[in-house]
Protein backbone atom coordinates (compact mmCIF):
# COMPACT_ATOMS: atom_id res chain seq x y z
CA UNK A 1 0.00 0.00 0.00
CA UNK A 2 1.45 3.41 -1.19
CA UNK A 3 2.27 5.81 1.92
CA UNK A 4 0.44 9.31 1.79
CA UNK A 5 1.93 12.54 1.80
CA UNK A 6 1.04 13.16 5.30
CA UNK A 7 2.34 9.40 6.95
CA UNK A 8 5.84 10.41 4.81
CA UNK A 9 6.10 13.78 6.36
CA UNK A 10 5.16 12.53 9.59
CA UNK A 11 7.51 9.68 9.18
CA UNK A 12 10.69 11.74 8.23
CA UNK A 13 13.22 13.31 11.00
CA UNK A 14 11.51 16.87 12.42
CA UNK A 15 14.25 19.28 11.19
CA UNK A 16 13.30 17.92 7.41
CA UNK A 17 9.30 17.91 8.45
CA UNK A 18 9.10 20.93 9.66
CA UNK A 19 11.13 22.62 6.66
CA UNK A 20 9.34 21.12 4.20
CA UNK A 21 6.19 21.96 6.34
CA UNK A 22 6.90 25.59 5.84
CA UNK A 23 8.14 25.54 2.71
CA UNK A 24 5.83 23.61 0.98
CA UNK A 25 2.40 24.06 2.77
CA UNK A 26 2.97 27.36 4.43
CA UNK A 27 4.74 28.92 0.79
CA UNK A 28 7.68 30.36 3.32
CA UNK A 29 10.88 30.92 0.98
CA UNK A 30 14.29 29.76 2.00
CA UNK A 31 15.07 32.80 3.55
CA UNK A 32 11.93 33.08 5.47
CA UNK A 33 12.67 29.75 6.82
CA UNK A 34 16.14 30.35 7.56
CA UNK A 35 15.88 33.61 9.56
CA UNK A 36 12.74 31.97 11.60
CA UNK A 37 14.60 28.62 12.51
CA UNK A 38 17.83 31.12 12.63
CA UNK A 39 20.28 28.34 10.62
CA UNK A 40 21.91 29.27 7.34
CA UNK A 41 19.83 29.57 4.18
CA UNK A 42 22.29 26.71 2.45
CA UNK A 43 21.19 24.30 5.05
CA UNK A 44 17.26 25.37 4.41
CA UNK A 45 18.06 25.05 0.83
CA UNK A 46 19.86 21.31 1.59
CA UNK A 47 17.02 19.91 3.51
CA UNK A 48 14.45 21.35 0.65
CA UNK A 49 16.26 19.65 -1.71
CA UNK A 50 16.50 16.14 -0.83
CA UNK A 51 13.63 15.91 1.19
CA UNK A 52 11.81 16.87 -2.15
CA UNK A 53 14.09 13.90 -3.70
CA UNK A 54 13.26 11.78 -0.55
CA UNK A 55 9.52 12.77 -1.11
CA UNK A 56 9.02 12.43 -4.45
CA UNK A 57 11.46 8.98 -4.80
CA UNK A 58 8.74 7.53 -1.99
CA UNK A 59 5.86 8.62 -4.00
CA UNK A 60 6.63 7.49 -6.77
CA UNK A 61 6.03 9.86 -8.82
Amino acid sequence: MAQTLAQLLASLPEEERVILTLHYLRSLSSEEIALMLRVPEAAVIGVIVTGRARLTSALEI
